[in-house]
């Protein structure tokens, strides 16, 4: 096949490929043409650097990725790489396509929090909670003493013993819960734990005896508390701190658990229940905020932000200082100095960022809402450079 007819062929099936919206909107799409915009020189002919500029007008055609692959039958991508390839074998390092798929293989634990957890190997039988000893969780994860599977605070009575829950129900290899370190004044999730696995909950998820103030699980079924409260023995350690008598515990009873049986005998992991997953992505807009927009200047020698407000016409409209971000946001959001959600929260994080560089030295630059270098300004603030 001719490099005409090689590249009329790439041609045909991406201008047919980019006249969908599905395909305006995936990452393959996107990265094909990426991949493109980088050997096409390589290919020194008319033909490829025709294509060159047809690929220029195609990027700009594409809309904000939503999914990296849909894995489509017919994939224009896939097809213009095999293509290409093909007939100019030394580009296929440089053409080869991820299109990895949106799906997130199961992991253990499937909840997210402050917790240290050993997935390597499936017999260790211990869980601990620290509760509100955070430092003790850290000693005994570097500890890691044999029959460790997953060590951690709980510092809450409901959200927090929805976490263990949920953690150790999806782990069939966890018959014991041992709680150690501080029990939290007011919220006592350690006496809750002890309650809900010595008497359950009611049927509104209030632990039964439990003496904390809001001991009530949203975020768990009454299924998943009982298969709870029948897979773990709960051993009480409330108030030891001494590294050395817990991780004598744990290697103590791990001794004891039930040896692994075979696998067809295994009880499988509870399905929990659980939220959808949002995947963040890029604004596909910025909205402008009418009330304004904000230079954000940190002044190192004084130890303080200074945050300049601008009407669009340039006109200085307001100068606030301070030295932190909590303390601006908030000055500037009582103010009602913004009237937009999005300009909010790059606010905030730009004034993280500044307050972030004064604690550690580092050159702060402020990105403007849409992804462009704010202009800098003198330490004093007076001067524009």
């Amino acid at each position: 096949m001719s490099n005409k007819s090689v590249i009329q062929a790439i041609k045909s099936e991406i201008e047919n490929g980019i006249q969908q919206d599905k395909c305006r909107k995936c990452g393959c799409m996107k990265e094909l043409l990426k991949n493109l915009s980088g050997v096409l020189p390589a290919i020194h002919d008319a033909e490829s650097s025709a294509l060159m500029r047809n690929v220029r007008g195609w990027l700009r055609e594409m809309k904000p990725i939503e999914y990296p692959c849909l894995g489509c039958d017919h994939c224009y991508p896939a097809v213009v790489t095999n293509i290409l390839t093909g007939e100019f074998p030394s580009l296929s390092q440089s053409l080869s396509l991820s299109c990895e798929s949106e799906e997130e293989k199961e992991v253990w634990p499937p909840v997210a929090g402050e917790y240290f957890a050993f997935r390597d190997d499936s017999s260790r039988p211990v869980a601990v909670s620290t509760l509100a000893s955070v430092d003790l969780a850290e000693a005994l994860a570097d500890a890691r003493p044999e029959g460790l599977c997953i060590v951690g605070k709980t510092e809450t009575e409901n959200i927090g013993i929805d976490k263990v829950i949920k953690n150790t129900v999806t782990n069939p290899a966890i018959r014991f819960l041992l709680l150690a370190g501080r029990d939290p004044e007011g919220h006592q999730s350690g006496k809750t734990l002890l309650a809900l696995c010595k008497k359950g909950v009611t049927s509104d998820m209030r632990v039964i005896g439990s003496p904390a103030q809001r001991p009530i699980l949203r975020n768990v079924s009454s299924s998943e508390v009982e298969s709870f409260r029948k897979q773990v023995s709960v051993i009480d350690m409330v108030g030891c701190a001494d590294t050395g008598r817990i991780i004598g515990k744990i290697e103590q009873v791990s001794k004891t658990a039930t040896p692994t049986r075979e696998c067809s005998e295994v009880e499988p992991a509870v399905t929990i229940s659980s939220v959808p997953k949002v995947q963040a992505r890029e604004p596909r807009k910025v909205n402008m905020d009418r009330a304004g927009y904000f230079v954000v200047i940190p002044v190192p020698n004084r130890k303080i932000i200074v945050v300049e407000h601008y009407a669009y016409d340039n006109k200085l409209l307001h100068t606030i200082q301070g030295r932190d971000a909590s303390s601006l946001c908030s000055t500037v959001i009582e103010n009602d100095w913004l009237t937009e959600l999005s300009h909010a929260a790059y606010l905030g994080r730009e004034l993280s960022k500044a307050e972030l560089s004064l604690k550690h030295g580092f050159k702060y630059v402020q990105e403007g809402a849409g992804g462009k270098r704010i202009p800098e300004k003198e330490e004093d603030g007076d001067e524009e450079i």
